[in-house]
């Protein structure tokens, strides 16, 4: 009887997190291809263009991030009044964060378009990809505009459990995303060729359209269903005191990774031309591979962040080891594929030989560490901050990052002087320190909390 039980209620959290996860993964896929796309088109332009549009992508990045900081707020407190039946909390949470994220955004909008060039000088001395990088850079910059507001409006609906409208919007964003690409890249049907600007353009077109799409879904279906317009103030001291104590760690948080992570694009630009682009061109296929993850993560923000605001802490305990586990499954067959693909993936690209052999080594060292990537996206980046303790994650990654990571990239490259791929490995060391440090915390359930009752 107790083993039916058990597996009952298994079968009944795994339909859950199917339910949240499998569109969010999808989505997330989606948008990663944008990136994927960029490439393989830009990849027929050559070595240079491959590594203008990665270094451009690194502080796409950083954006990204950090305005995911504010997503992770949003989904941490919509998850948790959602679960406590608690609509104008609903809709306080949600407007709070739209508007400081669309006030955040400013801050990579601007110098995208007014200094493209320090920017880009920051990661390579090379004169040739800075030249090549900057209408293409502009265009992504207006880009951070539709783009904040799809990450938003897709937290609101993962976080009531309507996830299917975002993932309706990204197929149709990532068909406009191909045809765009194909119409501005190569000058097809009497438009002009315009080489990796015509990437950008595409990908501003695109997410502009992905962004209107969502807005339509919310207002027409989605809003007028689940969440009304609050009865009381939208925005006030005390809810925004709230907001701020959950999302200056979480903010610190991922800019302070994504600094971590533009270091070491750095690095890699200091390697040489090859090494950038070798990088350039594994980063979109380790997007898309981790980000078919991204959906456990969501699903653990929004299922466990339900059930703590519902006060069922064993549940939400129990959830979080069942995704656990579905997480570290499934990093392990995703590195035999990814260690399958790469002699393959690489001969998509018109690229030198040096260019592809170095890429396969970068794979197959992602390949290697893929589990403990997938295992701190889970736990930290879902599990742990579903509570609203998002300082255990800021602790986390400060030790991996700035004690482990940076220091050793640093000695990798100027003293040892060893290959990217091996810089690249022992980099990702510290996604191992960072799990088991996780590990620890989340053991002690010090991070369970029900916020709305704060």
């Amino acid at each position: 009887m107790i083993k039916r039980k058990y597996d009952k209620t298994n079968t009944s959290r795994l339909y859950e997190i199917a339910f949240i996860a499998l569109p969010v993964t999808l989505q997330t896929i989606f948008q990663a291809s944008y990136s994927l796309i960029d490439q393989l088109m830009v990849g027929t332009l050559g070595t240079i263009s491959i590594a203008a549009s990665g270094l451009v992508g690194k502080f796409s990045g950083l954006a990204t991030f950090t305005i995911g900081g504010i997503v992770s707020v949003s989904s941490i407190l919509i998850s948790q009044y959602y679960g406590n039946k608690d609509d104008d909390g609903i809709h306080k949470s949600y407007s709070s964060c739209l508007l400081l994220s669309l006030l955040l955004i400013l801050l990579f909008i601007l110098p995208s378009i007014m200094i493209p060039a320090n920017i880009i000088g920051i990661y390579t001395i090379d004169q040739q990809v800075i030249q090549e990088s900057l209408s293409y850079f502009k265009m992504i910059g207006l880009s951070f505009l539709p783009m904040t507001g799809t990450m938003m409006i897709s937290s609101y609906f993962r976080s009531i459990e309507k996830s299917k409208y975002p993932m309706y919007t990204s197929v149709f964003a990532i068909f406009c995303n191909i045809l765009f690409n194909y119409l501005f890249i190569f000058g097809s049907f009497g438009f002009p060729k315009l080489g990796l600007l015509g990437a950008g353009i595409g990908t501003l077109l695109s997410r502009c359209i992905e962004c209107l799409l969502l807005w339509i879904f919310k207002v027409k279906i989605a809003e007028n269903k689940t969440s009304p317009h609050s009865n009381g103030k939208t925005f006030d001291f005390s809810f925004y005191k709230k907001i701020i104590l959950i999302s200056l760690p979480i903010l610190f948080n991922e800019f302070s990774w994504s600094i971590g992570e533009n270091i070491y694009a750095i690095l890699y630009g200091r390697l040489g031309t090859t090494a950038l682009a070798a990088m350039s061109l594994t980063n979109p296929l380790q997007g898309m591979f981790i980000g078919m993850f991204s959906g456990l993560s969501a699903a653990a923000v929004v299922l466990i962040g339900k059930r703590l605001g519902q006060n069922h802490m064993d549940d939400a305990y129990s959830m979080a080891k069942l995704l656990i586990r579905l997480g570290f499954l499934g990093s392990i067959l995703i590195s035999i594929v990814l260690i399958v693909i790469a002699p393959i993936y690489v001969t998509w690209f018109k690229i030198e030989q040096q260019v592809a052999t170095t890429a396969i080594y970068i794979i197959y060292a992602l390949a290697a560490i893929l589990f403990a990537k997938v295992l701190n996206m889970i736990v930290g980046g879902g599990i742990l901050r579903s509570g609203g303790q998002t300082h255990y994650t800021l602790f986390t990654d400060l030790i991996g990052t700035w004690i482990f990571g940076v220091p050793l990239g640093i000695l990798c490259t100027f003293l040892f002087h060893l290959p990217v791929y091996w810089v690249y490995f022992i980099l990702s060391l510290e996604e191992v320190v960072r799990l088991i440090i996780s590990f620890i915390i989340f053991n002690r359930k010090n991070w369970m909390r029900n916020i709305t009752t704060e």
